[in-house]
């Protein structure tokens, strides 16, 4: 049974490129069709926080002043994910910050940690959605309402829920190709890279992959 991490960070700007560094991250495990587990914390980097970001997050550079050091934090948030694929909303932004700040507290990213994206997801899954922002599409499907957007946990809360909505839309929208196959996060990946116009001949593609492995399982 796969768990799947869906991550989120907060952070000082739009890429660590540009200088940007995290001030929170949260991760939310999901299986067997269900949110299992959580973990979040405020990180402190010795980055300041822009007044303009504060008013957008909520998190002042009082607040990190008190936050426990970002090297342990991710430390324990790689340790929390150890074995699973990620998902993000967005999840170029994230991943630049997952890999820049794992780096700088010296920790290997597991091999693991591939990510899956949302928003790429909900461009091919959900052609009558207005736009694939993250609160329009938690409004588009009356998913539960987490808590104050652009906050770490409440952001990745939303994040895992729009991703179960998107395997059980995908395991009804292809049950006959899928046949009792789960919807794994390799498939998301295949699926996040692929035309709208080939989505059944890429879940059949990834079916047929899978076969294999599955009759080699013993009974």
């Amino acid at each position: 049974m796969q768990t799947i991490a869906v991550i989120d960070f907060e952070t000082t700007g739009i890429s660590p490129n540009s200088g940007g560094r995290a001030t929170e991250i949260a991760a939310v495990l999901v299986q067997d069709g269900r949110i299992v587990d959580q973990y979040q914390s405020l990180m402190n980097s010795g980055a300041w926080v822009p007044p303009f970001i504060e008013q957008l997050t909520g998190i002042s550079n009082a607040m990190l002043a008190d936050a426990p050091d970002s090297t342990q934090v991710m430390r324990e948030v790689a340790e929390f994910t150890r074995g699973c694929p990620l998902v993000a909303h967005n999840a170029a932004f994230d991943r630049g910050f997952w890999h820049y700040e794992l780096a700088q507290a010296g920790t290997e990213p597991d091999p693991a940690h591939e990510f899956a994206c949302t928003v790429l997801l909900a461009r091919r899954l959900y052609p009558d959605a207005p736009n694939c922002k993250l609160g329009t599409l938690a409004r588009f499907f009356a998913l539960p309402d987490t808590g104050r957007a652009h906050r770490a946990l409440a952001d990745a809360q939303t994040t895992a829920h729009l991703l179960l909505r998107m395997q059980q839309d995908l395991a009804r929208r292809y049950a006959g190709e899928l046949g009792p196959l789960a919807v794994e996060h390799a498939l998301l990946a295949r699926l996040q890279r692929s035309a709208k116009s080939a989505l059944a001949r890429s879940v059949s593609d990834w079916v047929g992959k899978r076969q294999p492995a599955l009759s080699t399982v013993p009974d």
